[in-house]
């Protein structure tokens, strides 16, 4: 008969005690360099210097008497906000603010309309071809102002103009010696083609860079369910490049808006006062008058514009991105 082996109890079985946790180091500060800021300190200081001694000095001269006896020999005197009464109170001013908003309205709907079909048609064009194209583009945009102005001076010149050829040759016979630049109308349209001409190129490569950031994916989807190309660019293009057009919208306006030398070179705010915009109005009163206080006066006022019409577009699409 067999019994059953007896277990016997052995009592609790120690605990293993537990390893202390290691020593915590001591935290070093971290040192911070100051090498990085002063290498480009000159960088930033001459920056700041270049943009804000002439804004500075801007504002000063446009609260002085500050003519040309004081250009000469000094002393100009504190006459507070009257240089700007005087603008405000001049019927011209205002004429030569609507002129202006005219102005950049005008070219900025070109501008953008054009620059994003060219960059829609760089989207559907092949490699080479497109190559082509966008170095067209460039050479445009890298071409200088005041060589683009003689150019479009020697397109519309009365009578060794090719325009004036082409259309004398298509059968239009009234263009036959036309001075395009008597006219107001028309040196305000050659001005609004310039200044488009020029513009174009830089929007329409920075759009199109933009595109190709765009899933193709959802192109293919969208085209699948039966979208077509205006379907694709209002449901998916623009919606996904809505800060990218703004800030090309943004730059235009600036761009456009403060246009001098293009207005200057090939009117000078003329005939008459037909292509006169707040910068060269500015630059007349200061020049031609030797009024630089008035001139300064009106220079800040323009600046106060344009920021006023960046801010008011720039609420307007923060309003819309919030509500999407």
């Amino acid at each position: 008969m067999s019994t059953a082996p007896v277990v016997r109890d052995a009592g609790p079985r120690p605990t293993a005690t537990p390893e202390p946790p290691p020593p915590q180091r001591p935290r070093r500060r971290r040192r911070v360099s100051i090498w990085p800021y002063l290498l480009i300190a000159p960088t930033v200081l001459g920056s700041a210097y270049l943009l804000l001694y002439p804004l500075v000095r801007n504002l000063v001269i446009s609260v002085q008497h500050f003519r040309l006896g004081e250009l000469i020999r000094g002393g100009a005197t504190f006459v507070g906000l009257d240089n700007y009464r005087e603008a405000l109170a001049d019927p011209v001013f205002w004429a030569v603010v609507r002129r202006t908003l005219l102005f950049t309205v005008v070219n900025v709907v070109l501008i953008m309309v054009l620059s994003t079909l060219v960059a829609l048609l760089l989207s559907a064009l092949g490699k080479w071809l497109r190559l082509l194209v966008m170095g067209c583009l460039v050479l445009t945009w890298a071409t200088p102002i005041i060589a683009a102005t003689t150019v479009f001076q020697w397109l519309f010149q009365s009578r060794l103009g090719v325009v004036n050829w082409v259309l004398v040759q298509l059968g239009f016979e009234q263009f036959q010696d036309y001075t395009w630049f008597a006219n107001g109308s028309s040196t305000f349209g050659i001005l609004v083609a310039l200044i488009v001409w020029q513009s174009v190129p830089f929007a329409a490569l920075s759009l199109y860079s933009a595109m190709t950031t765009v899933p193709s994916e959802l192109y293919e989807s969208a085209k699948i369910d039966g979208a077509g190309s205006w379907r694709l660019f209002t449901s998916i293009t623009f919606p996904i490049l809505r800060p990218m057009f703004g800030l090309i919208l943004s730059l235009e306006v600036i761009w456009v808006f403060k246009s001098f030398v293009q207005i200057w070179a090939i009117s000078q705010g003329g005939p008459g006062d037909a292509t006169t915009t707040l910068p060269v109005y500015a630059f007349q009163i200061a020049q031609s008058l030797n009024k630089y206080d008035l001139g300064a006066a009106v220079s800040m006022i323009t600046v106060l514009l344009l920021v006023v019409v960046l801010l008011a577009y720039f609420r307007q699409m923060f309003k819309q991105e919030a509500e999407l």
